[in-house]
């Protein structure tokens, strides 16, 4: 009889838990220990509560500047000043948008400021919660980052939180994926930062391309707070972020790879593991694919490839499934996020498997392409000095955390008790009986009236039930990737009365189920059906009446479905992660709502049938379970869970093992990134050249040319310019001889050479060679490293550890790297022809992003603001770019060396002559960037309440934080303002008081 092991796992795991229930009550709970320990300075923040109150709408920037001016001086830290940071930051939130942060929220920031993960339910404002470190941390005077998973919610967020910071004194700005590098310039210029991790991750990328040090943007990785940290730091940290070029053309053998895939017989010539989600051929396999390829061996050069071709070929056929992992539209192959059911646009897989699928999909594969610059998620936000995340389910990955970024996760509690009801699974025996049961339980709930969501795996799964629904006559609403475009107005409509919801894995998202209806969504309607624009500032009583009576039919409705149960979260399979059953099941009972939840599965189910299908069957059978007659049971419930800490600790192995390979990587980026910045700040470069020009010199005799005195000598002249004589070349290369007389002629004609050229040519000479150099290299060295990892795994069947061997061979290629850009670096410095006049002519003094606002105003985000004029590079003197090729450098050769520009990155155009400046470019919308409807209504209020105050009282001069400047003091009086005078004047205009600033910054500071 064999031995049970899971049986005995299941035995042990219950003892530990009884064990672990048994210390907590003896101890307490270690995350009960830790918001317990919060509770005196949140006591102390609601102390500061009144102060912050009685003070003047100008004492909040005065205070942020006193703050930023007495950290700056060392005389305060972060931890000092944060209660009064907190309770001034809450006060402006209720000054501005109407919000004030619970004791709770409080806590969560309090979290977030010290580093650590704060796991917040669904509905407790992790939006509003942010606002808090953000400003805490913006007070050191370095940019923070907030990083959202999508564009819309970077945008939706920045606008909506923005008053509060305007009110604050700190600026804001949100980072688009499509926003062109003059656009991200003042964006990252802001105090505080909204934006994507893949934006982020690229603009690291690129500013370590970039040939200036006043294009790069990120300055400093100082504090960032992840948003939805679960799926950011851990479902998309397998998958590297690169910056590629194109590579050779090698669809030919896509279309024959595909045509032998589609004649291979599964298990007779190829395996499919589902679990590793790899194909492997099998020896009879091998052999039948030579044949129908042509070929002796795929063993033998130049054929090796051959078999990775047809592998990532039966991949396409065998585990990437159609409308699951991928969708095409028109002549594309679009990836689809298995985790949130987002289509991720713009983003391919690597090594040719897209390729191959889009083959297998009759498309044309579009060409591969070549790494020119890559970092993974993991090691990006490693390098934060301060790192943070908020999310509603990380506690079941607090291991991960912790191992991996070193974040302790805390579970804030919610501020009101948790009154949703989780039922448990039930199980049947085959698919036809859950959907059967499935279509049933909907049916019986709709009638009821009560709104149900239904979560489902993949898109193939949303269309199953779509069709049930649909046969039953119920109608409902799908939300998967095919139709996300409308996901905001299908969220807003998902708990209303007798709704039917069918999502696949984005229930939610940033966007939160309200009960009865969305009252913005609504409201917005009705304004609209009405003729009413929200921030008409004439039309405000009528606006009111209508926002009142949306009010109160939404609570009604709310109050209904409460009585019918609040919404039903019906699963319809179990995710293989266990944070992805419980974000859905957080869709509802938000904010101490009533809700209920319940899972059904089948023994056909993906994760039952790969783990657990035999062994449950079997179990059921001997309980004595019939067609059409579910289970719940405690023993099934484990083995799910079990099976799901299976899958989690087996895709936390592939991220490990992916961090692990990084690492080699990671060294040798910071080492060339680091080197590189040195470069662009000009640091040490003569230095860093007599050391190179040593090296190269010993390398050469010592090593390369030993007892070769000829050809010592023949490399000499051809790196250097000048012949060496032969008695010194034969000591140089002897035995036991001695180089240094050869390396003192080298650094005296350097010497020379600046001489000649001037300190500060030469300068620039090096800085070009020494860009130039490690750019081309890297992007070769990152080739090497791409063709040793795809290899690397075959050492292990010669009892080899694959990993010490790819440290050891990528340690070896990055010396070899070095040893190539001193070469080249070297062998040009003393031989390039240089005209100083053209070098001086076409060096640019000032930086390319020329803030187009007026100094000491803090720059906004052009993506949010009408009318931003690019700024302009100064111009180039004519015939200085011909006569020098880019930087002004030419070889001696004759050939002109192309510029050191970032690979793959656009030509830089010429600038226009300096009498004719370019128009700005036609401003592209953006999208939505809003703020809710609710709060625009306040804004408007409390702006016309402001207009209204003021006219009765003179506006008085607003000091600023270095005293009033002699241009200030000569600017007439700005005149009082009426209602009249404030239509349609937004946020970045100038004020129509006439006094020169924005009108944000002036009389619409209090809105």
């Amino acid at each position: 009889m064999a031995f049970d092991w899971d049986k005995l796992t299941d035995r042990l795991g219950t003892i530990g838990e009884n064990v672990g229930t048994t210390l907590r009550g003896i101890f307490g709970a270690r995350n009960e220990r830790m918001v317990k320990r919060l509770d005196p300075l949140v006591r102390r923040i609601n102390q500061l509560e009144s102060w912050a109150q009685g003070l003047s709408a100008e004492q909040f920037p005065a205070q942020t500047n006193a703050w930023k001016a007495a950290i700056a001086r060392g005389e305060k830290t972060l931890d000092d000043v944060l209660p009064e940071a907190f309770a001034l930051c809450r006060e402006a939130a209720v000054r501005t948008l109407g919000m004030r942060h619970y004791d709770v929220q409080l806590v969560g920031g309090m979290v977030l400021h010290e580093g650590q993960i704060a796991e917040m339910m669904t509905g407790e404002g992790k939006t509003l919660v942010a606002t808090l470190p953000l400003y805490l941390n913006a007070l050191s005077g370095k940019t923070v980052y907030l990083v959202t998973v999508n564009d819309y919610l970077a945008r939706r967020d920045a606008a909506w939180m923005g008053p509060i910071y305007d009110y604050l004194g700190v600026s804001v700005g949100s980072i688009q994926s499509d926003m062109s590098p003059w656009e991200r310039q003042p964006v990252y210029l802001c105090d505080i930062v909204y934006g994507t991790n893949n934006e982020y991750g690229f603009d690291y990328l690129r500013d370590n391309m970039k040939t200036r040090a006043e294009d790069q943007v990120q300055k400093d990785l100082f504090y960032a707070i992840v948003d939805e940290v679960d799926s950011i730091l851990i479902d998309e940290a397998r998958t590297p972020l690169i910056i590629s070029g194109p590579a050779a053309d090698t669809s030919d053998k896509y279309k024959l790879a595909d045509e032998i895939a589609r004649k291979l017989v599964k298990d007779e010539h190829f395996e499919v593991k589902e679990k590793e989600r790899s194909v492997a051929l099998l020896e009879a396999g091998i052999e039948a694919a030579e044949k129908l390829v042509g070929v002796p061996s795929f063993f033998v050069p130049p054929h090796e490839d051959w078999l990775h071709f047809i592998e990532n070929a039966l991949r396409a056929h065998h585990l990437n499934r159609r409308d699951t992992e991928y969708v095409v539209e028109g002549d594309e192959v679009i990836i689809v996020d298995e985790f949130t059911g987002r289509k991720m646009t713009g983003r391919r897989w690597s090594d040719g498997l897209h390729q191959a699928v889009e083959t297998k999909e009759g498309l044309k594969p579009k060409q591969e392409n070549q790494t020119l610059a890559t970092i993974t998620l993991q090691n990006y936000f490693r390098m934060f000095r301060k790192l943070a995340g908020m999310t509603g389910t990380a506690i079941t990955e607090a291991g991960e955390f912790h191992k991996i970024y070193k974040l302790d996760v805390v579970s804030i509690p919610t501020n009101m008790p948790i009154a949703r009801a989780d039922h448990e699974d039930v199980v049947y025996r085959t698919a036809p009986e859950k959907w059967k049961a499935i279509g049933n339980e909907i049916e019986e709930t709709h009638k009821k009236g009560q709104p149900v969501l239904v979560g489902t795996t993949s898109i193939e799964k949303s269309e199953v039930v779509s069709k049930l629904l649909t046969q039953r006559g119920i109608p409902h609403e799908v939300l998967n990737a095919k139709n996300h475009e409308r996901e905001a107005t299908i969220v807003a409509r998902a708990g209303e009365r007798g709704a039917v919801t069918v999502a696949t894995n984005m229930a939610g998202r940033g966007t939160d189920i309200k009960l009865g209806g969305n009252f913005e969504h609504r409201l917005e309607e009705a304004l609209k059906a009405a003729n009413l624009n929200l921030g008409d500032l004439d039309r405000l009583a009528e606006i009111d009446a209508i926002r009142k009576q949306v009010r109160a039919q939404c609570d009604a409705d709310e109050q209904e479905v409460l009585s019918l149960g609040g919404l039903y979260v019906l699963g319809t399979e179990r995710h293989e992660a266990r944070r992805i059953d419980n974000q859905l099941r957080g869709r509802t009972g938000r904010q101490g709502n009533v809700g209920k939840s319940r899972f059904f599965l089948s023994l056909e189910d993906d994760l039952m049938r790969i783990f657990y299908r035999d062994w449950v069957k079997n179990a059921m059978e001997k309980l004595g379970m019939k067609e059409d007659v579910p289970i719940e049971s405690g023993m099934v419930t484990r083995a799910i869970a079990r099976a799901q800490r299976k899958v989690e600790d087996r895709n936390f192995e592939i991220r490990r093992n992916l961090l692990e390979y990084d690492e080699v990587m990671n060294g040798q980026r910071k080492e060339i990134y680091g080197t590189r910045q040195d470069v662009l700040f000009r640091i040490e470069l003569p230095q860093k050249l007599r050391a190179m020009l040593e090296r190269v010199v010993e390398r050469n005799a010592r090593q390369v040319h030993l007892q070769q005195a000829e050809g010592f000598r023949t490399w000499f002249q051809r790196s250097f310019g000048f012949e060496v004589d032969a008695a010194l070349a034969a000591e140089a290369t002897a035995k036991v001889g001695d180089h240094r007389p050869v390396t003192a002629l080298v650094l005296e004609a350097y010497a020379k050479r600046e001489a000649e050229l001037g300190s500060e040519v030469l300068r620039e000479v090096e800085r070009y060679l020494l860009l130039k150099a490690i750019d081309d290299k890297w992007r070769d060295h990152l080739l090497a490293i791409d063709a040793l990892k795809a290899g690397i795994g075959l050492r292990g069947y010669a009892q080899v550890d694959p990993k010490t061997e790819y440290k050891k061979e990528g340690y070896q290629l990055f010396e070899k790297l070095l040893q190539a850009i001193e070469d080249e670096v070297t062998s040009l410095i003393l031989r390039i022809q240089v005209d100083p006049t053209a070098v001086a002519r076409s060096r640019v003094a000032a930086p390319r992003y020329v803030s187009p606002l007026p100094p000491g105003q803090t720059p906004g985000n052009p993506a949010l603001q009408a009318g931003a004029v690019p700024p302009l590079a100064p111009p180039r003197p004519e015939g200085a770019a011909a006569a020098l090729g880019e930087g002004g450098l030419a070889p001696s050769t004759g050939t002109a060396p192309s510029g050191p520009a970032a690979p793959g990155a656009a030509p830089r155009s010429p600038a226009p002559p300096a009498a004719r400046p370019l128009a700005p470019p036609p401003r592209r919308p953006v999208g939505p960037a809003f703020v809710p409807a609710s709060q625009q209504f306040d804004l408007a209020r409390r702006q016309q309440a402001l207009a209204q105050a003021r006219d009765t009282q003179p506006a008085a001069p607003r000091p600023s934080a270095g005293g009033a400047s002699p241009a200030a003091a000569a600017q007439p009086a700005a005149r009082v303002l009426t209602p009249k005078d404030l239509e349609g004047v937004g946020r970045n205009d100038a004020c129509p008081c006439g006094s020169g600033q924005k009108f944000k910054k002036c009389h619409g500071r209090e809105a």
